[in-house]
């Protein structure tokens, strides 16, 4: 007993979360990622490509 308060707050906040209408300010998520006009430049020392099978 005593765990229907703590339950109906959980499906309050997932109901909140699956069906609330969200504001995402897109412009300030790419700022915060890294994902300007300007990609880093890809090394090509870094790439790791699949090497052949040894025989």
């Amino acid at each position: 007993m005593g765990r229907g308060r703590a339950k109906a707050k959980q499906t309050k906040v997932a109901r909140q979360l699956k069906y609330g209408t969200h504001s995402m300010d897109l412009e300030r998520l790419r700022r915060d990622l890294g994902a300007g006009d300007n990609p880093p430049p890809v090394d090509e020392a870094d790439d790791h490509a699949v090497e052949p099978a040894e025989r």
